[in-house]
């Protein structure tokens, strides 16, 4: 029984590992960075297969904690072993292994995002959201947002209160040409984006 257990848990392992890379590999060389508003595989943009990439790391990561609990006494005779002088040593290096080990895991997580200078708006610490309407955009940047609405080439008809996701699905831009329109103001003439 516990071999046919450890056999289940081991295919479908393998079968996440086998997704996960795949889903890795379309989103770094199929659809990479950028492509998310023109490109699309099976329906799903970027921002989509990026949502299934997460789901099937943790159901993979799921699948690896039972295998562990699976091995568990494995695991504790190889890092005890037979009864010796250095038991207590060879145990003491496996927890401090293990607990370097889910602190390198965990740095990134608990780790503060830096934001780069491209990524503010005017040299402000203004962050641009899709919740945010056109007017709330106008009064944290200072640009019209009759001047937005004319370089994405929307209509200027757009009420400033519509919600910036709103528009960015509709019309399909990027937060990215947002932010350049709101950089270039006053600076020099911005073109507005390719459609």
């Amino acid at each position: 029984m516990k071999a046919t257990l450890n056999f289940i848990v081991d295919v479908i392992a393998f079968t996440g590992f086998l997704f996960l890379t795949t889903t890795g590999v379309l989103m770094r060389y199929l659809l990479p960075p950028g492509s998310g508003r023109f490109a699309s595989l099976w329906g799903l943009n970027r921002h989509e297969w990026g949502t299934i990439h997460f789901w099937i790391s943790v159901a993979f990561l799921s699948v690896l904690a039972v295998h562990l609990l699976l091995h568990w006494r494995w695991i504790v005779h190889t890092l005890t072993g037979r009864p010796s002088e250095n038991s207590g040593l060879r145990a003491g290096l496996g927890i401090v292994g293990l607990l370097a080990l889910i602190a390198l895991s965990l740095a990134p997580v608990i780790t503060p995002v830096e934001v780069s200078e491209s990524a503010l708006t005017r040299g402000k610490d203004i962050q641009i959201r899709g919740s945010m309407t056109l007017a709330e955009l106008e009064q944290e940047t200072g640009v019209p947002a009759a001047h937005i609405l004319e370089m994405l080439n929307l209509p200027s008809s757009i009420s400033k209160d519509q919600r910036i996701g709103v528009l960015k699905r509709t019309y399909g831009f990027e937060m990215g040409d947002i932010r350049r329109i709101i950089r270039d103001y006053g600076s020099k003439p911005a073109s507005p984006p390719e459609q």
